[in-house]
């Protein structure tokens, strides 16, 4: 027996290290990935496809086949949390750059700094030894009511996934794998886990599916995670028709799917639904601890009998398990992969470059003694010492978010920084030159929250708080309310939706107040999401700024002042009500869904909780806007500068199944500056397939523009992007007909047009 024992000792040490071409970074991948699972036992097999703490999955030591190391998230490394617990680590040395949030990435409308987002940020995460990052996020906006929408795109899939392919591709390159989520329909966070998405087949391509597919095709991306809500009845983690069907055999992807923390339920869901690695599960993704151990996972223990039986076939593990292989193969075996660096000058200013670019101005009105097509933005020193009233101007500065750290809060987007700039710190230095006097008043109080936590605030104390403000005001030359959303929770945060379209703690009927003591009033705003503006016609300029990072301060001074010309752009549309988004006049069957329907248990005897019927179907934010004839507040795309452009008239050429837009834009006003040329198309009308009045296919930004300065812009559409989804033929379809190809500022602002026929 010993001889016996001894024989196959020495057997397993051939196979183990005789020609190990998995470890040689030079073999074509796949042989690396054949190579390796040649070599690993049934349990080795299993142990990678599951969680072995609340962030990583395991390797294989026996053949020197590293763990994978995970973390949020797209807008920075999370804070080191204990390795089985949600408690933090209380590490000395994570502490890290926050980049602002992806909506601000958005409405830069410039790719090339979504390649330097995508490089910076990623060069944290290898610094801090990670491997997966789990974000971005393309979920589509289609209701400003997302809680989690400050982690999108905004509204648009082309938009979304012109923007998220840069970012990718540059921290792949870097060694980092990217988890695209969620995927898919993850676009509320009222009952996330148990709500069931009924979306018709050519929204759910055209909108939903569309920036997923633009990063799998351009980009690559290497992981992706599935989302927590139900489409078609099953669970998007362990969807077979998803995951298999069109991710993986219809788009030809080879990377790992990943499960959102507590996505998965079911043990042959898993095992033929497309999940590859189950992590968090019976965690709620946020605090709740699990009662089992790692190895009574769906994809664990359970999945293990099944193969060892017989009832699950070996190919079925042995292709998730060369899923897995090929994403640790692409980042912790990737000697190509970079050292990177934590908190250096070189992120600090990718931040504040990418938050001056996302920042939108909305309104500028004149002061009465301006110059002609003047705003009382930028404020310069010259602009300043007209309105003092001789004794030096008097400054006063409202609003929580002038001195709240707003990295934190959120849910799993929460970062811990080394330093952040506040407003009130950057204005004070900046201003300090100038013979201004700042003075400081919060105006409102909103409490801080933990997740699904929030500190109750006493009303008693607003009405004090309001009150110093309101008595401050009258003593200002010019006012500057610093507020909007905080991430508390049922503001922007994950786990809950928002409860009103208005701003939160009273900020509007301060606002309005302030107003009527102090015309010179300049609303700055913070969040992910649009809101209602009954005070738009008082104040004199607004500014939206997203989420800014740990550059915030400095960033908005800067664009206040004028050292930076606001250039950004809406992702999302803005309604004067709530009441005017697409899908809202279909009631709360499309938002946030109806419980109580009586459908079919799906196979593993589930019945969703909630049903929500996506009604506006491919009319979402600027398309619905168009079909249903509502004005909007601010359209998409929209975003005001210091100076102005002039559009030359466009021009179309096919270059074989390609079209190329060009256009010549000059910088008309008095500062430099730059734009965005947005191209909408405006298909052929038809009976089988209606089409929106327009969609954004394609959009360039020029380069900083002095005055009097142009810029040619050449856009390429490719023919296949003019296609809409022909629910008969289950296939795209290319009309033919009339196309009109839309030079704009913005979804309302058209500079010029061009008409091609397609035959």
């Amino acid at each position: 027996m010993k001889k016996i024992i001894f024989l196959a000792s020495l057997l397993l040490t051939a196979m183990t290290t005789t020609a190990q071409v998995y470890l040689d970074p030079n073999a074509p991948l796949e042989e690396r990935v054949q190579d390796a699972l040649s070599r690993m036992t049934t349990h080795e097999k299993i142990l990678v496809l599951h969680a072995q703490s609340k962030f990583t999955s395991a390797g294989v030591p026996r053949l020197g086949i590293r763990q994978l190391n995970m973390d949020d998230g797209p807008h920075g490394v999370r804070e080191e949390l204990e390795w089985n617990t949600w408690n933090v680590a209380r590490w000395t040395n994570d502490s890290i750059v926050a980049f602002p949030s992806l909506t601000c990435l958005a409405a830069t409308w410039n790719r090339d700094l979504s390649t330097l987002y995508g490089h910076s940020v990623s060069e944290e995460f290898a610094f801090r030894g990670k491997d997966i990052m789990l974000g971005p996020g393309v979920n589509i906006q289609r209701t400003p009511m997302n809680g989690r929408a400050f982690e999108y795109m905004g509204e648009d899939p082309m938009l979304a996934g012109e923007m998220v392919v840069p970012y990718i591709s540059a921290a792949q390159k870097n060694g980092v794998a990217c988890c695209l989520k969620h995927f898919v329909l993850n676009d509320q966070e009222i009952d996330r886990f148990n709500v069931n998405v009924n979306v018709s087949e050519r929204a759910m391509r055209e909108i939903y599916l569309f920036p997923f597919q633009r990063a799998v095709e351009k980009a690559h991306v290497y992981t992706i995670m599935g989302s927590y809500n139900l489409w078609n009845g099953d669970h998007c983690c362990h969807n077979d028709a998803l995951l298999n069907g069109i991710l993986k055999k219809e788009w030809g992807w080879d990377g790992a799917l990943v499960s959102d923390w507590g996505g998965t339920t079911n043990t042959l869901q898993a095992a033929y639904g497309g999940l590859d690695i189950e992590m968090g599960t019976w965690t709620d993704g946020k605090v709740k601890e699990a009662q089992h151990g790692y190895s009574a996972y769906y994809l664990a223990n359970p999945f293990e009998k099944l193969i060892n039986e017989g009832t699950i076939p070996m190919s079925v593990l042995d292709e998730k398990v060369a899923r897995v292989l090929r994403t640790i193969f692409r980042t912790a075996m990737n000697p190509k992969k970079v050292i990177g660096s934590q908190c250096s000058e070189a992120h600090y200013d990718a931040c504040r470059q990418i938050g001056e670019e996302g920042i939108v101005l909305l309104k500028n009105s004149p002061l009465p003694s301006s110059p002609k097509g003047e705003g009382l933005l930028p404020l310069t020193s010259e602009k300043l010492a007209r309105l003092s009233k001789g004794e030096g101007l008097r400054i006063l500065v409202v609003g929580e978010n002038a001195t709240r750290s707003l990295t934190q809060g959120g849910g799993s987007s929460e970062l811990k920084t080394l330093r952040d700039v506040s407003p009130w710190e950057a204005l004070n230095s900046q201003l300090s030159t100038v013979n201004c006097q700042l003075s400081l008043a919060q105006g409102y109080k909103s409490g801080r929250s933990i997740y699904d936590h929030v500190d109750p605030v006493d009303p008693a104390e607003n009405a004090r708080l309001k009150a110093e403000a309101l008595d401050a005001a009258r003593q200002a030359d010019l006012i500057l309310f610093i507020g909007g959303f905080n991430k508390n929770h049922k503001q922007d945060c994950e786990n809950g939706d928002r409860e009103s379209y208005d701003l939160p703690f009273g900020q509007s009927d301060l606002i309005s107040e302030l107003a009527k003591i102090q015309p010179n009033l300049v609303v700055v705003t913070f969040g992910g999401n649009p809101y209602a503006m009954p005070w738009l016609p008082k104040v004199k300029a607004l500014l939206h700024c997203w989420y800014l990072g740990s550059e915030s301060g400095t960033a908005l001074a800067n664009v206040l002042t004028g050292k930076v010309n606001p250039s950004g752009k809406l992702p999302v549309t803005f309604a004067k009500r709530l009441e005017d988004y697409p899908y809202a006049k279909f009631g709360e069957e499309a938002y946030p869904g109806i419980t109580g329907v009586q459908v079919p248990a799906n196979s593993a005897g589930e019945v969703p909780h909630r049903q929500v019927y996506y009604k506006e179907d491919i009319y979402v934010g600027y398309r619905g806007f168009d079909h249903d004839k509502v004005q909007p507040q601010f359209p998409f795309g929209f975003g005001l500068s210091y100076t102005t452009f002039a559009y030359g008239k466009p021009s179309v050429t096919m270059d074989g199944d390609s079209f190329t837009i060009t256009v010549t834009l000059t910088n008309t006003g008095k500062a430099a500056g730059k734009e965005t040329a947005q191209i909408y198309v405006s298909a052929p009308q038809s009976k089988i397939l209606p089409k929106p009045q327009k969609e954004l296919k394609t959009f360039a930004k020029t380069r900083l523009l002095a005055p009097g300065e142009s810029e040619t812009l050449r856009m390429t559409i490719p023919r296949r992007d003019l296609a809409s989804w022909n629910e008969t033929t289950h296939s795209w379809q290319v009309d033919s007909g009339t196309y009109t190809f839309l030079v704009a500022a913005s979804a309302t602002d058209v500079k010029g047009k061009a008409i091609v026929n397609i035959p």
